[in-house]
């Protein structure tokens, strides 16, 4: 921690968050999507605000949770993803939240929802409920426990991209979390069959499993933390990152360019307590009104990692 300490101070606590520079140029394909805010950049993987132990919506959390992501630099969030605990959620609990999250955006902010479900139908679903509240994406991992053959995968994938068009549609690729890694063959024929299908979010590490995903014509954004230079410097668009929804500001530097702490480390560091109520506790000690629970099967911090968080913030 004190490798980076001081330059927290100095750049977040004295002078801010970095300025947001002009947005990087978008290759240009023949395809049928909303205009507005196009994703770019830097954008937090967010937790989301619960209460009672987990088991709700802390509502009055989101605003000021988003407020604070978006003056710390970043562009945009993903919601209700991996960090968002949103595969632990109820649907209902699920478009409420997508709610909250687009509701709490501010101008010039994106809010991309996560809406990938055990079934193809809820999926649907939650997507078009995503695109109907005003998100300006949708991402889908694809459905774990089951070994979908590419028929059925692609056939999944396209129900919920015809759900949210013209809204831009994203694959959530995360092996580590579904089960198994989307073939690329089938991503390409996805882009054929579904004209809002954007790009990528990619978790894939290392990257040798990371790189064959930046396919001409798809908007890449990075997951690992620890692969944001390189797969920028390969073609990906902007980042996706867990870690920014605790630290906006140090990730938003990291994506410009701007020297700062070693984010592989701090996510390490993190990521020696439950990472999720990790996260809360940090954001709650950085001034946002958030609590610390989670839904259950994942659990809260100990007093004694309490304690020893706190000391390594």
């Amino acid at each position: 921690m004190e490798r980076w300490g001081g330059w927290l101070s100095t750049n977040l606590v004295q002078t801010g968050a970095p300025a947001k520079p002009p947005r990087p140029p978008r290759r240009h394909r023949e395809r049928r999507l909303r205009v507005g805010l196009v994703l770019r950049g830097a954008l937090a993987a967010a937790v989301t605000p619960l209460a009672g132990g987990g088991e709700v919506l802390d509502e009055d959390a989101f605003d000021p949770l988003v407020g604070f992501l978006e003056s710390a630099g970043l562009d945009g969030l993903l919601a209700l993803g991996t960090t968002g605990e949103g595969i632990l959620l109820s649907a209902a609990e699920r478009r409420r939240a997508a709610e909250l999250f687009v509701a709490a955006r501010p101008e010039e902010f994106a809010v991309a929802v996560h809406c990938g479900a055990q079934t193809t139908r809820e999926t649907a679903e939650l997507a078009a409920h995503a695109a109907d509240v005003g998100a300006d994406a949708v991402a889908v991992i694809g459905p774990p426990y089951f070994a979908l053959d590419d028929q059925a995968l692609l056939a999944h994938f396209e129900a919920a991209a015809q759900a949210c068009e013209p809204v831009p549609f994203y694959v959530y690729e995360f092996a580590a979390r579904s089960g198994y890694a989307v073939p690329i063959s089938l991503l390409l024929r996805l882009r054929d069959s579904a004209p809002n299908f954007a790009g990528l979010k990619v978790s894939d590490r290392p990257w040798e499993r990371f790189e064959p995903y930046l396919v001409e014509g798809l908007d890449v954004f990075v997951g690992p933390e620890s692969l944001i230079q390189r797969g920028l410097a390969g073609g990906a668009v902007g980042v996706v990152s867990g870690l920014a929804t605790a630290f906006p500001a140090e990730v938003a530097a990291a994506v410009r360019g701007v020297p700062g702490p070693d984010l592989e480390a701090l996510r390490d560091g993190l990521e020696q307590f439950p990472f999720h109520a990790a996260a809360k506790h940090v954001l709650r000690r950085r001034g946002v009104p958030i609590r610390e629970d989670v839904r259950a099967p994942l659990r809260e911090l100990t007093e004694d990692e309490r304690q020893a968080l706190d000391q390594w913030l």
